[in-house]
């Protein structure tokens, strides 16, 4: 009998290993495919741009939105990778990250804050544009806090702060899935319900993430 336990033994743990494995890799494949929605509508949108000739836009335009693009994606994609625990506590890596990480980020808000004051669009859509400029400046702040933390090797603070600016970031996949949703339920959207959509993407992720924030916090404590 203790033999069959000692043969049975390693196969459970095998098989607990693997879904152990598959759990941590989970919210990561769903952050990559959160961030894949705004990045692939902003590569259709600019090359549906850049192949009209009678909507091309003069170069200073147009390059704001190609770094807004590029660096919102190393962003968001690398910055997934850091909710991995087995990654996030290799130092080496996690540093090496966040020297890109930080820089990506940055380029990302203001690009995008630029890109909220110049193609702010009609005056329906002003206030839409707003949201989505509070929130590039608040992104941008937001890293500014965590440069400032990791300075001080205030590590929890660091943490905070960047999953702050990551949930900002990734909230355009929210919004596409909350105009989706809003869409297939209530049909079409005016410009008075985009701005709310707009918003709504944004706090529920800042929502999501302070209660992660707060998790973190606590779980030392009650441990």
């Amino acid at each position: 009998m203790s033999h069959q336990m000692t043969a049975t033994t390693p196969i459970a743990e095998r098989k607990e290993d693997r879904q152990r494995s598959r759990s941590r890799w989970l919210p990561i494949t769903g952050l990559l495919l959160l961030s894949a929605l705004p990045v692939l509508g902003g590569v259709l949108r600019l090359r549906e741009v850049s192949a009209d000739p009678a909507s091309a836009l003069p170069l200073a335009s147009a390059a704001p939105i190609g770094v807004h693009i590029v660096a919102m994606s190393v962003f968001c994609c690398l910055g997934a990778f850091q909710f991995s625990p087995a990654l996030r506590n290799r130092r080496s890596w996690h540093r090496r990250a966040g020297r890109v990480l930080i820089p990506a980020g940055l380029f990302a808000a203001l690009s995008a804050a630029w890109l909220a004051v110049v193609f702010s669009g009609p005056t329906e859509e002003l206030a839409s544009a707003m949201v989505r400029l509070v929130f590039a400046v608040a992104m941008a702040g937001v890293l500014v806090q965590a440069v400032i933390a990791i300075k001080r090797r205030d590590f929890a603070a660091h943490a905070a702060w960047m999953t702050r600016a990551y949930a900002i970031a990734v909230s355009g996949g929210t919004q596409a899935l909350v105009f989706t949703l809003w869409t297939l339920t209530f049909g079409e959207v005016d410009a008075s319900g985009e701005t709310w959509l707009v918003a709504a993407g944004f706090v529920i992720n800042s929502f999501v993430a302070e209660l992660l924030i707060r998790r973190r916090t606590a779980g030392p404590m009650n441990g």
